[in-house]
């Protein structure tokens, strides 16, 4: 039980790791290619957040430790495909792009 709560805790520290450097990459885009990536990135983060929420009574992956591990591959995979399909990375990029276009 405590290597679960371990495990759940160095999940979460990852999590935040990965929300930091998305953000910071938002705020450090140069051009319009870069930008729709570093949206996409942002998409296939709230996704994978989204996924670990809701799977996380789950049994999808079995019991045990390892099944938090196999969890977690599943949702950051799952994320990375759906990445730029969803809409959220497509609005918040159209944003980005006005706002920087009305700041020049």
């Amino acid at each position: 039980m405590n290597t679960g709560m371990n495990l759940f805790n160095v999940t979460m520290a990852n999590s935040a790791n990965k929300e930091t450097k998305v953000l910071n990459d938002l705020k450090h885009t140069k051009n319009e290619k870069e930008l729709k990536k570093v949206c996409d990135d942002f998409e296939a983060f709230f996704m994978q957040q989204i996924m670990d929420i809701s799977l996380k009574n789950t049994k999808v992956a079995g019991e045990g430790t390892g099944s938090e591990i196999i969890k977690g591959m599943y949702t950051e995979s799952l994320s990375r495909q759906s990445a730029g399909t969803l809409g959220i990375s497509t609005m918040l990029f159209q944003f980005l792009s006005e706002k920087e276009k009305g700041a020049k």
